[in-house]
């Protein structure tokens, strides 16, 4: 294998929800010049355009695909659009979240809390589910899932959104053991605080909070996670599976 072809995703074709901003637009920039197709998923359908359009101007290799990821014949009818445009699926990035409500616990409405998981777990487990059929039917497959790092160690006053990002990181390695011996390859990441636009949802407090753990003093950046990720995605993952691989700065301990 010559030094062209490392993390080559020729015609593989790829779907990242949240693609529009911050992480997810990182993650189909550096896909779209791996050599893939790219599906934006995004609930953002101007910002998924806008943002398709400024990297493949030709739509060639892009499809922009509205979708609200908490409703499962929405969920269904993106994999159906993709399958129709581009025949099959080889990479899923469940990148999609939100930061949900910042305060304590005990203030936290059932409908906030509901939101939350709506979004951050049960949307990862509608899109598994959804492309599943066509990967373990190919017997090929990547499924990235991203979690965070308050998923391991809890955030002071994000519980509902640490406890969604503790559950990827377990439907992540479930899943894994049920169908690693089918092609189809499953493991997240768990960064920490990275300069996206989900950080405006939260508090001051808790940003300084996050940033005062990580031995390295900054912030990461999405192109930083997309790498990762890119590797996660490629031929080259093949005994890496069922894996929660950390970028957090060597915040992580375990």
């Amino acid at each position: 294998m010559n030094h062209q072809s490392f993390y080559s995703l020729t015609d593989k074709v790829a779907v990242v929800t949240g693609a529009a901003t911050g992480i997810g637009a990182a993650i189909a920039e550096r896909f779209l010049k791996a050599g893939a197709h790219v599906v934006f998923a995004d609930i953002d359908a101007a910002g998924a355009r806008a943002r398709a359009g400024q990297l493949d101007g030709s739509g060639e290799r892009s499809l922009v695909a509205p979708v609200d990821l908490t409703q499962a014949h929405e969920v269904a009818g993106l994999v159906e659009r993709v399958l129709d445009r581009f025949g099959t699926v080889d990479i899923l990035v469940n990148n999609a979240g939100i930061a949900g409500p910042t305060k304590p616990l005990v203030e936290v409405s059932e409908e906030e809390w509901d939101q939350v998981m709506a979004v951050n777990l049960k949307g990862v487990f509608l899109c598994c589910r959804a492309v599943l059929p066509t990967m373990l039917k190919n017997r090929s497959g990547r499924i990235v899932n991203v979690a965070s790092i308050a998923g391991k160690e809890g955030n002071p006053n994000l519980a509902p959104y640490s406890t969604t990002k503790a559950g990827v990181i377990c439907l992540t390695k479930a899943l894994a053991k049920e169908i690693c011996r089918q092609g189809v390859y499953v493991n997240c990441v768990t960064p920490a605080v990275i300069d996206t636009p989900i950080l405006r949802q939260v508090g001051q407090e808790t940003i300084d909070y996050m940033i005062s753990k990580i031995p390295m003093g900054r912030v990461g950046n999405p192109e930083e996670v997309a790498a990762l990720i890119h590797f996660l995605a490629s031929d080259e993952c093949s005994f890496t599976n069922g894996a929660c691989v950390d970028i957090s700065g060597a915040r992580a301990t375990y």
